[in-house]
């Protein structure tokens, strides 16, 4: 079949990588891509913005099934216009994507049907909002309702810095996805992410993996989209997936149908491990990224037919199998991110670190010039290595990571740092 892979950063790279290889698979489209998809298919010039353009792509160039990558085009219901227009597509529906749209939608599900998450507020006015901290206390949480590219959350550990976000957000610091801010309790415990593969009625576990979203070694510095990974998650043990299953996303599920609104697609749960057992810090309604760079190169069961098992509403009928090897990424990101960054430096050396043992380097922000790859954004690369533990992997990527010559560029040099903990400990 003909595929069309909407997306363009080291999530898309990855993606591409496991499509690309399905025995389904006889033609890959990656809509806009990047020189690391253009590996695996053809990149092609498209405004995934223009619903109608996309379906007149699909029709021309015959392309039986759409994978969407990134959150933006589901919150605008592109899966909804494709299928209407009689082409299958993976990915909620725009209003199942509001689970991932709308911290403040997410919040109101959670308590109508009993999610365990932190308690929560809502507010539109700056004023209040910033009384309502001061009669909390910190440390607190302030995040903006909407789509913000992995920055609209602010872990508060002083008032001055609660208001400060508050001011920033509710003053269009983000746009109209500032808004209104959710203002939640601190969580205390650790991070881990949890993916499931839904079709609406049944549910089965699509793998863990622990992000690093703070930009600097130690988990110093502002909130990123994320510096770094791994997988599997050894903090989510057997006994805690199985909880998540049964307490977070089984109720999503039945609670989605019940809105008339049913999920189908990937649910991402961002999950605080927590005394009282897991809660529900957010949902994403996709992929990770980088999650995505450490999930896929550990499965081992065709992509494409899973995606499709999830479209048809047969989940119930097949089983992933995967890698007993561990994965873990580093992200390389411009000098300056998550702030301002130049572009178009050059980089050089990747074909070195490929050829390094169980290594693959997923390109996120770059352009192709001729024989040369420039950097063209924030996050740059993911140099994702396999190893026998976490400890083995994360070895194998800074590895990969001093062959790279890239001065403008940075990277965090602890991501696993729990994980090797864990293992050093026994």
């Amino acid at each position: 079949m003909n595929i069309l892979l909407i997306g363009s950063g080291g999530r898309e790279h990855a993606l591409a990588r496991s499509l690309s290889a399905s025995a389904l698979c006889d033609r890959l489209l990656v809509a806009p891509g990047n020189p690391g998809t253009a590996q695996h298919g053809t990149n092609v010039v498209l405004d995934v913005a223009d619903h109608g353009a996309v379906i007149s792509f699909c029709r021309i160039m015959a392309v039986d099934f759409v994978v969407v990558g990134p959150e933006a085009p589901l919150v605008a219901g592109l899966v909804d216009d494709l299928t209407a227009a009689g082409i299958k597509a993976f990915g909620p529906s725009k209003p199942a994507a509001q689970l991932e749209g709308s911290k403040a939608f997410t919040k109101d599900f959670c308590a109508e049907f009993n999610i365990p998450t932190a308690a929560y507020r809502r507010f539109t006015d700056a004023e209040a909002a910033k009384a309502y901290v001061r009669s909390y206390g910190v440390p607190i949480v302030v995040k903006a309702d909407g789509l913000a590219a992995g920055k609209g959350v602010v872990v508060a550990g002083s008032f001055e810095e609660a208001e400060t976000a508050i001011d920033m957000m509710i003053g269009g610091g983000l746009g109209a996805a500032g808004a209104e801010v959710v203002i939640e309790a601190f969580l205390d415990g650790e991070e881990a992410s949890f993916f499931a593969l839904c079709d609406g009625q049944h549910a089965i576990p699509l793998g863990t993996a622990q992000d690093h979203k703070r930009v600097f070694d130690g988990d110093q510095g502002p909130n990123t989209g994320g510096m770094g990974a791994y997988s599997p998650a050894a903090a989510l043990t057997p006994e805690l997936q199985a909880r998540v299953m049964r307490e977070i996303i089984e109720p999503t599920l039945a609670g989605m149908r019940e809105r008339g609104m049913p999920y189908t697609g990937i649910l991402y749960a961002g999950l605080m491990l927590t005394k009282d057992g897991p809660q529900l810090i957010e949902y994403n309604a996709r992929l990770g990224d980088p999650e995505t760079q450490v999930l896929l190169p550990r499965l081992k069961s065709d992509l494409v037919t899973a995606l499709l098992a999830a479209c048809d509403g047969v989940l119930n009928s097949i089983s992933l199998q995967w890698s007993d090897q561990a994965a873990l990424t580093v992200v390389m990101a411009a000098k300056g991110y998550p702030g301002a960054v130049e572009k178009g430096s050059e980089i050089r050396g990747i074909d070195r670190a490929e050829a390094q043992p169980d290594v693959i380097v997923f390109h996120a922000g770059t352009k192709q010039d001729g024989q040369r790859i420039l950097a063209n954004g924030g996050r740059v690369l993911n140099v994702t290595a396999m190893g026998r533990t976490i400890s083995d992997a994360q070895a194998k990527a800074y590895e990969a990571v001093s062959k790279i010559d890239w001065p403008e560029g940075f990277c965090r040099r602890d991501i696993g740092w729990r994980a090797a903990e864990r293992e050093r400990k026994g």
